[in-house]
């Protein structure tokens, strides 16, 4: 199958995109890597009249720091952040998750901009952002507004971004030291849609005051912060002493949803495997 007619142009600044994406209304789209957008154009899922590229766009790229957060371009692809030094040693998550994203060849192609807005629930990166507390720069018409990533992801590719509005920038806070994270995620096959996943990040010591913040993805129609879970282990005398409670207070946390790959009762089983496998990681590295 071929995607529907189409006008294609090339944005030269963020200015001139912005500008052609409200001439375009409804009818416009953009394209930066174009590794979710193109599988959609010819499967006739989407049939926009005009494609706006923002690939080339100086001010979309590039990867910086400064005292309080790192700040990630939304046109920075995923290879970029997979082999960034500063990433590395600040963002470690993001590397453990970016290995997981589909095959290398995506990789080079596709950009964090572009994951994040599509907003599938069973990408890894959404559920990064949200166990990050990554805010995310949008520019638009009206100027620019800065969106919790608790509350950028409001449904199946569905985003707080309005039809006129491009993703610009991801700020991250440094993380304090100590800080340590975990990402796992469980699919039938290498590069496939997870059928469920856990990003996790925890700060302070294993009992006392510790912080925990585990985000499932590939459960419900969004990335979902167990607030419930985490509470029950943050109680807790020590963390595994708050486990089997933490996994039962899942049940209050996730709505899992039955498809092709898994069932509701069997995405909820595998999120309590995920988290208690998650707990073991981070405290081998505490041990560490």
């Amino acid at each position: 199958m071929k995607a529907y007619a189409f006008d294609y142009v090339r944005a030269t600044t963020l200015e001139d995109a912005l500008a052609l994406l409200e001439r375009a209304g409804d009818g416009g789209k953009l394209i930066a890597g174009g590794q979710s957008l193109v599988p959609a154009l010819n499967l006739r899922l989407l049939a926009p009249q005009l494609l706006i590229d923002i690939a080339h766009l100086a001010e979309l790229r590039g990867i910086s720091s400064d005292d309080t957060h790192i700040h990630l371009g939304a046109g920075t692809r995923h290879v970029e952040l997979a082999t960034s030094p500063l990433v590395g040693q600040t963002l470690p998550l993001l590397q453990m998750a970016i290995r997981h994203v589909a095959h290398a060849a995506i990789r080079n192609r596709g950009t964090l901009g572009g994951n994040l807005a599509h907003a599938d629930p069973a990408s890894e990166l959404p559920a990064c952002m949200i166990a990050l507390e990554a805010v995310m720069l949008v520019l638009g018409p009206k100027g620019e507004r800065q969106v919790p990533a608790g509350e950028f992801f409001k449904g199946l590719y569905e985003t707080a971004l309005e039809a006129d509005e491009i993703l610009v920038r991801i700020s991250i806070p440094r993380s304090p030291a100590g800080t340590r994270c975990h990402f796992n995620e469980l699919a039938r096959r290498a590069g496939d849609y997870a059928m469920a996943g856990l990003a996790m990040v925890m700060q302070g010591q294993d009992s006392g005051d510790v912080q925990i913040r585990p985000v499932f993805f590939g459960i419900g129609d969004r990335p979902v912060l167990a607030r419930h879970a985490a509470l029950c282990l943050q109680q807790a005398e020590n963390l595994i002493d708050g486990l089997e409670a933490a996994q039962q207070a899942l049940a209050l946390d996730l709505q899992p949803q039955d498809d092709l790959q898994a069932d509701s009762d069997t995405r909820m089983q595998l999120a309590k495997v995920l988290l208690k496998r998650g707990l073991a990681d981070l405290l081998a590295q505490g041990r560490g």
